[in-house]
């Protein structure tokens, strides 16, 4: 699979079927459900009132993670599509910064985490997971 640029949509290599938005485990959340690959899992992991601003609400930030895992029968490019996966993410979040409305924003960092090839799927399977930071303000 080719790299994919910041100007070619997400869309193109991950429809809306393959996206949940859910905080479940994905062994848990593959054995509940038919799975399509590549299988994405976007969740919130915690959120923080830092109390940053004074006489606000809330003044923090939300840790978000998208969680990619793509399975195939053979080991040859396994890497390589996830590699693929985790760059469209990638490019789409870096064309998402600024303000996202009521209160939110994203200043544009990420941090990504290959995990190891295992067993699972159809027959192998690697995950990426790009976690980042929302910052929230609200009265």
């Amino acid at each position: 699979m080719a790299r994919i640029t910041a100007d070619e949509p997400v869309a193109a290599l991950i429809s809306a079927a393959h996206v949940r938005m859910q905080n479940v485990t994905a062994d848990l959340g593959e054995r509940g459900t038919t799975v399509k690959y590549p299988a994405v899992n976007v969740y919130c992991e915690q959120v923080v009132n830092q109390l940053t601003e004074k006489f606000r609400s809330f003044s923090g930030v939300v840790h978000m993670a998208i969680e990619i895992r793509h399975s195939q029968d053979r080991l040859e490019g396994l890497q390589d599509c996830i590699d693929t996966y985790a760059d469209a993410v990638m490019a789409m979040l870096g064309a998402s910064r600024g303000d996202w409305g009521d209160g939110a924003f994203y200043d544009g960092g990420y941090k990504v985490t290959f995990g190891a090839v295992k067993q699972g799927g159809k027959h192998y399977i690697q995950a990426a997971k790009i976690a980042f930071e929302i910052g929230v303000s609200r009265s």
